[in-house]
C-alpha cells in the first residue's frame, strides 16, 4: 500500500492536537427505508438514524464512512415482525458501532413514521394518521440498554381562557335576569368558548418489556383535550370540539397524565425502568409555544404519586442510557 493512503487510512486514530474526549461523535439525519410488519402485512417506512459514539481523548477522530455500512448491514440483519421494534433495531447498530468503531459507549437514536389505521368518532369513516415511532438505544463493550417512544398529536383546549369567558357569561347572564341556579346549568350543559392549542405528546420508556405502539399513542392522545383527524365531516368536527372544551387541559396537565397512564398500564414496569413524558403546545394566542416535561425512574415516579411529595432526584434519560 502506498505510505501516503496509509497514513490518510489511520489519521482518525492518531492523537488529536487538544487531547481531550468528545462526549458525542458521528452522524445524524441519516434517511433509510425500513421493512416493517403489522397485522401480517409488511410495510416500508421512512426512517431517520442519529448514530454517536464517545471518543476517546487520544483518538483525532472516528471512521465516519463505518456508520451507514453498519446500518445497512443491520438493517439487513434485523429481521422486524411486530410493529414497536425500531429500539431493537436502535440496539442492534449500537453493539455494531461500539464493535466496529472500538468505540467505549455508542448511542442510537432512530425516528420511524408509521400510518395507524382508525374510524372518525361519529361517521365511523376510515382515516390514516401519521405517528413517529421512537427507538433509543446505547451499547457498551459489557452491555445494552434501550427504550422506546412514540409521539403524537392532539389538542387542548385552555382551562384558563375557559375560566375567563365562564365567569364573564355568568355576569352576563346573571344581568339578563337568569337566577344562580339557571346560570349555573346553562353553564354546564353549554361547551364554554376558549381558545385551542395543537399539541404535540411524547411518550418514551425504557423496558424490556414488549409493547405496541398504537397502546401508547393512545396514552399520549387519551392526555390531552381531544384526538384529532386527518378527515372530519360535519358531525365529527362537532364531536372532536365539543370533546375538546368538555376536557380542557394545560400543558402540565398532558405530561401528568401520560405518565400516570404508563403507570398504570405497565403494572410490571421494574422500579429501575424509565419514563419520560413531553408535551408541546403550539400557541394560538402567543407568539410562543409552551412545554412541560417528567423524566425519571419508575420507582421514583410510583413513590412520589403515592405520597406525594417531591422526588428528591428525576433521573435523565441519558444518564438512564449510560449506565451500561
Amino acid at each position: 500500500m502506498d505510505e501516503r493512503l496509509a497514513a490518510t487510512a489511520d489519521l482518525q486514530a492518531s492523537e488529536p492536537e487538544v487531547r481531550i474526549g468528545l462526549s458525542r461523535a458521528g452522524v445524524t439525519g441519516v434517511q433509510k427505508a425500513v421493512r416493517m410488519q403489522h397485522g401480517g402485512a409488511d410495510a416500508l417506512v421512512s426512517a431517520e438514524i442519529d448514530c454517536f459514539v464517545d471518543l476517546d481523548p487520544a483518538q483525532k477522530g472516528v471512521h465516519m464512512s463505518r456508520f451507514p455500512e453498519v446500518f445497512e448491514e443491520a438493517i439487513d440483519e434485523v429481521v422486524i415482525g411486530e410493529m414497536l421494534l425500531v429500539e431493537r433495531l436502535a440496539e442492534h447498530i449500537a453493539r455494531h458501532v461500539v464493535e466496529r468503531q472500538g468505540a467505549l459507549r455508542a448511542e442510537v437514536r432512530i425516528a420511524a413514521r408509521y400510518p395507524v389505521e382508525r374510524s372518525t368518532p361519529v361517521t365511523g369513516l376510515r382515516t390514516q394518521e401519521l405517528v413517529t415511532l421512537l427507538g433509543l438505544a446505547a451499547a457498551s463493550p459489557a452491555a445494552s440498554r434501550r427504550a422506546v417512544g412514540v409521539e403524537a398529536t392532539g389538542i387542548n383546549a385552555c382551562p384558563c381562557a375557559q375560566g375567563l369567558v365562564r365567569g364573564q357569561s355568568a355576569e352576563r347572564l346573571g344581568e339578563a335576569g337568569f337566577d344562580d341556579g339557571d346560570v349555573e346549568r346553562i353553564l354546564e350543559l353549554v361547551p364554554l368558548a376558549t381558545h385551542n392549542q395543537r399539541g404535540r405528546g411524547t411518550l418514551y420508556l425504557g423496558t424490556e418489556l414488549r409493547l405496541d405502539a398504537e397502546d401508547l399513542v393512545a396514552l399520549v392522545e387519551s392526555s390531552m383535550s381531544s384526538p384529532i383527524y386527518e378527515l372530519l365531516k360535519r358531525p365529527d368536527e362537532l364531536f372532536v370540539v365539543e370533546h375538546a372544551h368538555l376536557a380542557p387541559r394545560f400543558v402540565e396537565d398532558s405530561v401528568r397524565l401520560m405518565v400516570k397512564g404508563a403507570l398504570d398500564a405497565y403494572p410490571e414496569l421494574a422500579d429501575g425502568d424509565f419514563v419520560l413524558a413531553r408535551q408541546v403546545n403550539f400557541e394560538t394566542i402567543h407568539n410562543h409555544d409552551v412545554l412541560a416535561e417528567r423524566f425519571g425512574t419508575a420507582g421514583e415516579l410510583r413513590a412520589e404519586l403515592a405520597d406525594g411529595d417531591r422526588s428528591p432526584s428525576h433521573t435523565e434519560l441519558r444518564d438512564w442510557l449510560g449506565a451500561v
